[in-house]
């Protein structure tokens, strides 16, 4: 059985800073012998503008 998983405060803060930047994309977090080590952030960015929407409407009709 794994090491009693413990978050501190500080923890809580690192990964609600993360989430709340986040429009899409995903938040990674690495667990070594039951204490978090590692946060990763990989973002998207969509740049879907009303002129490119109308453009690929027109295309498919």
């Amino acid at each position: 059985m794994g090491k009693p998983f413990v978050v501190t405060d500080e923890w809580l803060k690192r990964v609600k800073a993360q989430v709340d930047g986040t429009e899409y994309g995903s938040i990674v977090i690495t667990v070594h012998d039951g204490r978090i080590v590692q946060i990763e952030r990989s973002e998207r960015k969509r740049y879907d503008t009303p002129q490119a929407s109308n453009a690929l409407q027109s295309r498919r009709k």
